[in-house]
């Protein structure tokens, strides 16, 4: 059988691609350079988790990789976007829209929509017809476990659901890309460890490039790579083998 793909991208391929990285903040009367110079890169069916301190500026640099915060300094080439700072901020948002998935620590979810609504919403947004974002919003929620949840608002959901929501509204858009911020820290071990195998399997079996920053060092057992960064520069930089039976997550 052959590799899996997303929208015909083979499982190893570079998905994106990112050289000297220079983000500067200003406080006052000075600049802080909270990114100094970096390089990346991420591949479609793995999952990079991207480890630090809290300041070392790795949740910076997922938002200049993802088309959410300009660097004042380098290049980022993303698929078939050679260098994705030199478009405009509308063409950067279609990028978004059309290939990138977004879950937070924070779930972002809109109180007033149920679960269905929330994975629905996104995939109108790129002009999917209603009955189609329905199948699809449906079939996401059943694989992230929640097909006796479609119907309920997030007031009504625990922590670990509302998080698997925002994961099927990030898989139902079958995108190339998954951005993960501290994905598993509002949770507890147990739907920790459902959130991060539902990342796992989003990058084998959907072939995303599946980037995820944590200070957790416990997640390391479900990555291909693991890069630490600190103060604004990669400490390293290491391919492993995820393991086949991680210890469960446990606070």
């Amino acid at each position: 059988m052959s590799a899996p793909t997303t929208k015909g991208h083979k499982l190893g391929s570079v998905a994106l691609e990112a050289k000297g990285i220079v983000k500067r903040f200003k406080t006052g009367k000075t600049h802080i350079e909270v990114l100094k110079g970096v390089d990346f890169d991420a591949r479609h069916g793995d999952v990079t988790m991207v480890m630090g301190p809290s300041g070392s500026g790795k949740s910076t640099l997922v938002a200049a990789l993802s088309g959410l915060l300009k660097p004042e300094e380098g290049k980022v080439a993303a698929l078939e976007a050679k260098d994705l700072w030199k478009w405009s901020s509308g063409r950067i948002d279609r990028f978004r829209l059309d290939h990138c998935g977004f879950i937070f620590q924070g779930f972002n979810l809109f109180p007033a929509l149920t679960a269905k609504q929330q994975v629905m919403t996104a995939l109108k947004y790129q002009g999917v017809s209603g009955a189609e974002a329905e199948r699809r919003a449906l079939t996401a929620l059943e694989e992230v476990g929640l097909a006796s949840k479609v119907n309920q608002r997030p007031s009504e959901l625990s922590g670990g659901e509302k998080q698997r929501v925002a994961i099927a509204r990030a898989l139902a858009k079958n995108p190339d890309l998954i951005f993960a911020d501290e994905p598993t820290s509002a949770l507890d071990g147990e739907n920790g460890q459902v959130v991060i195998r539902l990342l796992r399997r989003a990058a084998t079996e959907h072939g995303a490039a599946v980037i995820c920053v944590t200070h957790d060092p416990r997640l390391e057992a479900y990555a291909d790579r693991v890069i630490h960064i600190e103060d604004g520069r990669i400490l390293d930089d290491v391919r492993r083998t995820p393991d086949a039976n991680p210890a469960p997550l446990t606070h």
